[in-house]
């Protein structure tokens, strides 16, 4: 019913002074006790926090103990409801799920629930109706509050816009508007902002409470399904000429819902890996027999889109007579299908050596056409010998199992071409202009719309943040010596965004 830690006030949190006595109840002054430790000062037991913790404690534990007699052997029938699902996967395969379905089960479902009609609340689940009627008069007051707020309150999802590790953080609902300070003590030292959170505020006495909150933290990159919710919520009650309120919210629950689920399982799905067309990474080694290296070379040179034969030549291997013996060049293409502002795309890799061939492709889809290229055009010159594959897991774990000494790392890194200077600033430079012309691109996210296009609109400039915020993250990943980091922030002054590096400004 609610995320233990997860307490959240109206007003802002008086900070402890050094002076003051320590919170922890230790009777010393807060500078001599938990400041001296580097802790956060431990709240009291007195507390407004703590007793609405202990009352949302002692709640929870009577109503599933109550819904465990009453309603145990329809647990997994509430579950298939929760996740809009005829045959869900098991709970145990989302880690922490039950802190926002055992909530949902309690307050929300209702197998013969009908769709609400426009104007009408929703009735509360059968679960909390039934306890209700057994329990009522003897529930205490401050239980009886949480219990009323579980019920009427939206679940919404809140983006974070300010964090203080260990202490709290500023929360904003997405769909509606409106602010809320956050003193939450486990889940904020995980959460950044930029982050979205799928839960419920239960506002009652002194303090404000997060009724649930749903396990997984939502990076800002997905932040478009949510807004594009927002948009559907809206065009809902578009002729009612109004903004969308939290009974909307309540009304909507499922379609809401609907939105975390896909978030969810696409966050705990492992992600497809494709190259530059958009297909499977799959790596393939072709091998040929040819007549000779000359002819071979003569024959595939045109692959290399804008290079001339002199420069795929320049470092060639001679024979003793001067013929060729073996070369190595990139088969280029012209232009890219998913990144129109590409002048080229580097296809694959040909490597000639007397009478050996072998082309290095990252697709079946390329390695198909690769092998259609050879044969025509070098026909009867080219015998294929063997197709080879392998994906990225199967290339990491051989990877794994022959793991390079520390000496044999350095000397790797020692040879990276990227650590030298030049080089390196060579390629970040056409790096950089990948990553700009990022803005003209198509964007599905976007609705089909080029940032540049976007960011005109007051939603699509939202998503543009949101998946620059995630774009930075993911550059923020330690990388091993020579990795290019890209310049995010002058992407954002292309697009007229506000230069601000791990803050949400709206």
């Amino acid at each position: 019913m609610r995320d233990n830690d997860a307490m959240i006030r109206s007003h802002p949190r008086q900070k402890t002074g050094r002076n003051d006595p320590c919170p922890c109840g230790s009777g010393r002054k807060y500078k001599h006790c938990c400041l001296s430790k580097g802790l956060a000062p431990t709240v009291s037991a007195e507390s407004p926090w703590s007793r609405q913790r202990d009352a949302s404690d002692r709640l929870t534990d009577e109503m599933m103990k109550f819904a465990s007699r009453r309603f145990g052997e329809q647990i997994h029938e509430a579950w298939m409801a929760f996740n809009q699902a005829l045959l869900p996967d098991s709970i145990d395969k989302y880690p922490g799920e039950q802190q926002i379905f055992f909530p949902y089960f309690l307050f929300d479902w209702d197998p013969d629930r009908p769709p609400p009609r426009r104007g009408q609340r929703p009735k509360p689940g059968v679960v909390v109706q039934a306890y209700l009627q057994e329990k009522a008069s003897r529930l205490p007051e401050l239980e009886r509050l949480i219990l009323d707020e579980s019920i009427a309150q939206p679940i919404s999802f809140y983006e974070v816009l300010r964090c203080d590790p260990g202490h709290g953080m500023v929360l904003r609902d997405v769909l509606i508007g409106g602010e809320a300070e956050v003193e939450e003590h486990a889940g904020s030292k995980s959460l950044r902002p930029g982050d979205l959170v799928y839960a419920q505020l239960c506002r009652l006495p002194e303090v404000t409470a997060l009724s649930r909150m749903a396990p997984i933290s939502i990076p800002p990159d997905k932040k478009a399904e949510i807004v594009g919710l927002r948009a559907q919520l809206r065009r809902k009650i578009a002729k009612q000429n109004r903004e969308l309120s939290a009974a909307d919210l309540i009304r909507y629950a499922e379609e809401i819902r609907t939105v975390y689920l896909d978030i969810r399982d696409a966050l705990l799905t492992p992600p497809k890996l494709a190259n530059t067309d958009g297909d499977p990474l799959v790596f393939h080694t072709l091998a040929f027999r040819v007549g000779s290296a000359q002819v071979a070379f003569d024959a595939l040179a045109p692959l290399a889109w804008g290079v001339t034969k002199e420069d795929l030549l320049d470092g060639a291997k001679r024979n003793g007579d001067s013929s060729l013996q073996g070369v190595e060049f990139d088969w280029i293409g012209k232009g890219n299908r998913m990144h129109k502002t590409w002048e080229n795309t580097i296809l694959g890799r040909l490597k000639i050596s007397g009478r050996s061939l072998v082309a290095e492709v990252n697709s079946a889809n390329r390695a198909r056409k690769i092998r259609q290229e050879i044969e025509k055009r070098l026909g009867l010159h080219a015998t294929h010998l063997s197709t080879t594959s392998q994906t990225p897991e199967e290339m990491l774990k051989k990877s794994e199992e022959k793991k390079r000494g520390k000496a044999e790392r350095r000397d790797a890194e020692a040879d990276d071409p990227l650590l030298d200077p030049e080089i390196k600033r060579e390629f970040e430079a056409h790096v950089q202009r990948q990553v700009e012309g990022w803005v003209h691109q198509k964007i599905p996210a976007l609705g089909g719309c080029t940032p540049l296009q976007a960011v005109a609109d007051p939603d699509g400039r939202e998503i543009v943040e949101a998946l620059l915020l995630g774009w930075e993250r993911h550059y923020e990943k330690p990388g091993s010596p020579g990795t290019i980091r890209p310049d995010i922030d002058a992407v954002r002054r292309l697009l007229n965004l506000p230069v601000a590096i791990g803050t949400v400004i709206h």
